[in-house]
């Protein structure tokens, strides 16, 4: 289906409305004026791109001041910008390359945060052997904060279960709980205090709840500077430096945004019904419904959520997305539809 204008609370096709309970945009920034505003002067400051490289001789304040802000929303040493997510988890696999003798993955990363020379962290749902042998290595293992089909952050704890022998990098990529999950959308990388992990990273997209085109690696002070000499990262053009800047700028819209968002989710969870075919959890902005033709069922009471083929799934990927946009009539209309199935 094409649409002609961005699709928020409302979806507009062929003439008729729809309400939209999809895409990903969580904090309803995109169409939000005041954010437009924002980004608007600082686009007439710094222009429409910057395609120099980050690391030739003239430095922009604007990434200082976003990155800034970045670092200490996120709470992490230093924050570094780079024109997607997808562009910064390659980044962050390239250069620990280097310094890792075996990649672990949980299961369904994103491909971001996804290489072929990974094993699996779980064999049979028990930890993979090979983490708690009695070789010494320096291991990466590589998660997403929230996987598709799950509401609720991956459980680290079982981590302490490796051996201190394992020097332990941990990689979480925060796409989908950055703006969102933590305390006024932080994510969860400052929840991270596993004692035998060394060093862990951060990656995220910026264009979902965040708004903005472009991702971020947050890690400590060491690691970024070796992204900062890493080839790809010297060759690229940068996030562009208005949106960079915007980041900074909009922090208490953000603040607001992710506070309504949260009202809406605490307002669904009064309303919606327990369901075992139902997926959700009061404090993410996404639900699953596992019932048969539900995309249809919807689309004939014109509402379209989120459906397509995603890499991981054998069918259909059906997902209902919440947003900071949605009034409660609008939350009444598809709760009033979900309660009718058991």
């Amino acid at each position: 289906m094409k649409v002609t204008e961005f699709p928020d609370r409302v979806l507009k096709m062929d003439g008729e409305n729809f309400l939209y309970f999809g895409g990903t945009a969580y904090l309803g920034l995109p169409p939000n004026k005041k954010f437009q505003k924002i980004l608007f002067k600082n686009i007439a400051r710094w222009g429409t791109a910057y395609g120099s490289s980050r690391n030739a001789n003239i430095k922009l304040i604007a990434y200082e001041k976003g990155e800034n802000f970045l670092a200490k929303f996120i709470q992490a040493e230093v924050a570094l910008t780079v024109s997607s997510g997808m562009l910064a988890g390659r980044l962050v696999l390239e250069t620990l390359q280097s310094d890792t003798d075996i990649f672990y993955h949980f299961p369904d990363n994103h491909i971001a945060i996804s290489t072929d020379e990974s094993i699996p962290f779980f064999i049979n749902e028990e930890l993979n052997p090979r983490l708690l042998d009695h070789k010494p290595e320096k291991i990466t293992i590589l998660t997403d904060a929230v996987a598709t089909n799950n509401v609720t952050p991956v459980s680290l704890s079982i981590l302490e279960q490796i051996p201190n022998h394992k020097e332990i990098t941990l990689v979480i990529d925060e796409s989908h709980s950055l703006g969102i999950l933590g305390t006024n959308g932080n994510g969860i990388f400052s929840t991270i205090n596993q004692p035998n992990i060394k060093r862990k990273i951060m990656i995220s997209s910026l264009g979902k709840a965040m708004g903005l085109s472009g991702g971020v690696i947050a890690s400590d002070a060491d690691f970024i500077n070796k992204i900062k000499a890493n080839d790809t990262f010297v060759s690229s053009a940068g996030m562009n430096p208005a949106f960079v800047l915007t980041l900074a700028d909009a922090e208490k819209i953000y603040r607001k945004q992710n506070k309504k968002l949260k009202e809406n989710l605490i307002y669904i969870h009064s309303k919606l019904l327990p369901n075992i075919n139902i997926l959700f959890d009061k404090s993410y902005p996404i639900i699953y419904p596992r019932i048969e033709n539900i995309n249809t069922i919807l689309a004939s009471n014109k509402i379209i959520i989120t459906n397509f083929k995603y890499t991981s799934e054998t069918g259909y990927l059906n997902r209902i997305i919440i947003t900071a946009n949605h009034k409660k009539k609008d939350l009444d209309k598809i709760i009033e539809i979900l309660n009718q199935y058991d």
